[in-house]
C-alpha cells in the first residue's frame, strides 16, 4: 500500500516518520502529474510547493490551524492531504473539485481564493479575530505567498499592518524564480537555525527584558542589544526589508529539504509575534519537462506525461487572443506611439509577441493591475497610445483607477479585456462576467465587443485611433463566423444581420454567432426574426435600435455577462418597454468546460432557440 492511500485526513500524516516524508512527497507529485496531464491545471508551481506543504501539515495541527494560500496555484498538495485525494481525479471538471482553494469543498480552505496578494490581509484578520475567542478555541494562522504576490500593493499593506499590530502570524514566502546565492548557503542556514532555536529566543527575550527594566531609557547598551541580532543577520540574510516592517525574518531555506524545513518550522511556530519564513523552491520539481519549461507548465492543458507535449485540441481556428496579438503588432508597426502593458500575463494575453518584437515599448508591471491602469494613464498623458491587455476578472482589481485616473481624465487608453464571459475550468474567481455591468456605470468610457476575428481587428484600430478611453472585450474562445460581412466601425453604430417579422434579437459580441445559429434553427420551424449585432454597449445606437424594434412585440437581448446592469438592461432603459434579457445570473459561476457552462446557463444556440419559442408560444 502506498503512503498516500493511508492519508484520509490531515492527522494521518503525523503517523508517518520523518524518514517516510520524502517518499510521500514523491507520491504526491506523481498524483498531481497524473491528474493534471488529463485535466490540465497549474502544474509547475504546485509541484514546487509539495515539500513545503507537507512540512506545514506535519508541524501544524490541521484540525484547527488555518493555512491560507495566496492565489492557490500551489495548493494541489494541500487538497490531496486534506481528504480530497479521491476527488482530485475530477480536478477542474464540472461537478468536481476546484483548481483553487474553495471554502465550499473543505473546512481546510478558510477562503475561496484566486486573485493574488490577499492572503496576508486575510490571515491578519483571522489572527486578530482570536482576541474574541476562548483560549481553547484559538489556532495558528499561516499565509503562504509567492514572489509574485509581493508585486501587488495589497500584500505590502497587509505586511505593514501586521508588523505594526505585532500579531502572532506566520508568513511563508515561497520564491521559485530566484537562485540560491552565496548568502543563502551553509553559513546562512546555520545562523538561521541558531536564531530559530527556543534557547536563543529565550536568551534574546531575557536580554531585552533585562536592559529595558534595569537600565535608563535611551541607554547606549539598550541600543547595542537591539542592534546585535540585526547586524548579525544583516551580514548574511536578505531579510532586512521584512525586519523593518516588524517581522522576524528566517531564511532563505531550501524548500525541498524536508528535514530542515520541519526542524526550523517547529521552532519558528513556538515564537510569538509576526514571523516571515522564506523558502526557495524549484518550479516543476520532480517532472523534468516542467523543470525545463516552468512558464509553459504554469497553467497547462492536458499533456502526454512521457514527452510533456500538450495534447492537441485545436479546431483549426485561431482564438480571439491570437487575433488580438497579431492585430496589435500590425498597428504598432504603423504607429510608434503604441505601447503595450500587461500585469504579469504576457503569454496569456498574447503580448509575448509584442514583447519580443518591441521590447522598448512593452511593460510588464507584475501582479499589479491597479498600477497597470494608472501607469497607462500617465503614458497616455504623455501622448502615447497605451494598450492594457488584461483578463476581465483581474480588471476588477483596478476599478478605481479606471474611473478616477482613466475615465475622469478622459485619456486615450485601450483596455483589451481578454477572457470576458465564461472562462471555464478556472472557475468562480476567474469567470469574466461582471465587466459590462461595472464599466457601464463609468462616464467617458466606450465599451465594444466583436462578433468575430475580423471585427476584433477593426475595433482594435478604432479604439487606438479614438481619442478617449475604450474597453474592448472578447472571450476565451476560438473565432468563427468569419464569413459574415463586416461593416466599418463607427462610434456607437450597430449592424443589421437579418430581418424577420416575429421578434427582434440584439446580440453582443460572442453571442452574435450563437444568436445567428439559433435564428437558423427557428427559421426551419417557420419562425423569422430580426438580428442586430449591437457592437457597442456604450454608447448604444439609440435611433437604430428604436427603429429595428418598432412594431416588434418581442425584443430579446443576448450577452455573455450578468444581466443585472448589463447590456440588456441598457437596451431596456433605452426602449422603456419590456425586454427579454438572456444572459448569466448574478452569481459566482463554478468551474467546468466553457461549452458545458454556456449550455447550462442558457447561452447555447439550442437553449436560446428554446427560450425564444417559449416566449412566442406563451402569447
Amino acid at each position: 500500500m502506498s503512503l498516500l492511500e493511508i492519508i484520509l485526513k490531515p492527522q494521518d500524516l503525523k503517523r508517518l516518520t520523518p524518514e517516510q516524508l520524502p517518499l510521500l512527497a514523491t507520491e504526491v507529485r506523481q498524483r498531481i502529474i497524473e491528474i493534471v496531464s488529463k485535466n490540465g491545471g497549474h502544474l509547475a508551481s504546485s509541484l514546487g510547493a509539495v515539500d513545503l506543504i507537507i512540512a506545514l501539515h506535519y508541524c501544524l495541527d490541521m484540525e484547527k490551524d488555518k493555512v491560507i494560500f495566496d492565489v492557490g496555484h500551489q495548493a494541489y498538495a494541500h487538497k490531496i492531504l486534506t481528504g480530497r485525494n479521491k476527488d482530485f481525479a475530477l480536478l477542474r471538471q464540472y461537478g468536481g473539485i476546484s483548481g483553487f482553494p474553495c471554502k465550499e469543498e473543505s473546512v481546510h480552505d478558510p477562503f475561496t481564493t484566486g486573485h493574488s496578494s490577499t492572503a496576508v490581509s486575510l490571515a491578519l484578520g483571522l489572527s486578530c479575530a482570536q482576541d474574541y475567542l476562548p483560549n481553547e478555541e484559538r489556532f495558528k494562522v499561516v499565509a503562504v505567498i509567492g514572489d509574485g504576490s509581493l508585486s501587488g500593493g495589497l500584500c505590502f499593506e497587509g505586511l505593514n499592518n501586521a508588523g505594526h499590530l505585532k500579531r502572532d502570524l506566520l508568513i511563508v514566502l515561497n520564491t521559485n524564480e530566484l537562485s540560491i546565492a552565496a548568502n543563502a548557503g551553509a553559513l546562512s542556514t546555520y545562523i538561521n537555525k541558531i536564531i530559530s532555536l527556543p534557547i536563543y529566543n529565550r536568551f534574546k527575550s531575557s536580554l531585552e527584558n533585562f536592559v529595558t527594566s534595569r537600565l535608563p531609557k535611551g541607554s547606549r547598551l539598550i541600543k547595542i542589544a537591539n542592534k546585535f541580532e540585526e547586524q548579525l543577520k544583516g551580514l548574511f540574510v536578505p531579510g532586512i526589508l521584512f525586519e523593518e516592517l516588524g517581522f522576524r525574518y528566517f531564511g532563505p531555506f531550501n524548500g525541498h529539504d524536508l528535514s530542515s524545513l520541519i526542524k526550523v518550522l517547529k521552532n519558528i511556530l513556538s515564537i510569538n509575534g509576526p514571523k516571515l519564513f522564506h523558502v526557495i523552491t524549484q518550479k516543476g520539481r520532480g517532472y523534468p519537462p516542467a523543470e525545463k519549461e516552468p512558464v509553459r507548465f504554469h497553467g497547462t492543458g492536458p499533456f502526454d506525461i512521457a514527452t510533456g507535449r500538450v495534447s492537441s485540441l485545436s479546431t483549426g481556428s485561431k482564438t480571439f487572443t491570437e487575433i488580438f496579438s497579431s492585430a496589435l503588432l500590425e498597428e504598432a508597426e504603423k504607429d510608434r506611439r503604441i505601447v503595450a502593458i500587461t500585469a504579469a500575463m504576457p503569454d496569456g494575453t498574447g503580448l509575448d509577441k509584442f514583447r519580443d518584437k518591441y521590447p522598448e515599448r512593452f511593460f510588464d508591471v507584475g501582479i499589479a493591475e491597479a498600477h497597470a491602469v494608472c501607469f497607462a494613464a500617465g503614458l497616455a498623458k504623455g501622448s502615447l497610445r497605451p494598450v492594457v491587455a488584461i483578463y476581465s476578472t483581474f480588471l476588477q482589481r483596478a476599478y478605481d483607477q479606471v474611473a478616477q485616473d482613466l475615465a475622469l481624465q478622459d485619456l486615450p487608453v485601450v483596455l483589451a479585456i481578454d477572457r470576458a464571459g465564461i472562462v471555464g475550468e478556472d472557475g468562480a474567481t476567474h469567470q469574466g462576467i461582471f465587466d459590462i455591468a461595472y464599466l457601464r456605470s463609468v462616464p467617458n468610457i466606450c465599451i465594444m465587443a466583436p462578433k468575430n476575428g475580423q471585427e476584433l481587428k477593426l475595433m482594435l484600430k478604432f479604439a487606438i485611433d479614438f481619442n478617449r478611453p475604450v474597453a474592448l472585450r472578447y472571450p476565451k474562445a476560438s473565432v468563427y463566423a468569419e464569413d459574415l460581412p463586416i461593416l466599418p466601425i463607427e462610434l456607437g453604430k450597430g449592424e443589421l444581420l437579418s430581418t424577420g417579422n416575429d421578434f427582434c434579437v440584439l446580440a453582443l459580441g460572442s453571442m452574435v454567432p450563437v444568436a445567428l445559429e439559433a435564428i437558423g434553427l427557428l427559421q426551419k420551424e417557420g419562425i423569422s426574426g430580426t438580428l442586430v449585432n449591437a457592437r457597442f454597449v456604450k454608447p448604444l445606437d439609440e435611433n437604430f435600435i428604436k427603429s429595428v424594434c418598432a412594431g416588434k412585440k418581442y425584443i430579446f437581448t443576448i450577452e455573455e455577462g450578468i444581466l443585472e446592469g448589463g447590456f440588456g438592461s441598457a437596451v431596456a432603459d433605452l426602449l422603456n418597454r419590456p425586454v427579454v434579457k438572456i444572459g448569466l445570473p448574478c452569481a459566482f459561476i463554478p468551474h467546468g468546460k466553457r461549452d458545458i457552462l454556456l449550455d447550462k446557463y442558457g447561452l447555447s444556440a439550442q437553449a436560446i432557440c428554446s427560450k425564444i419559442k417559449a416566449r412566442l408560444w406563451a402569447r
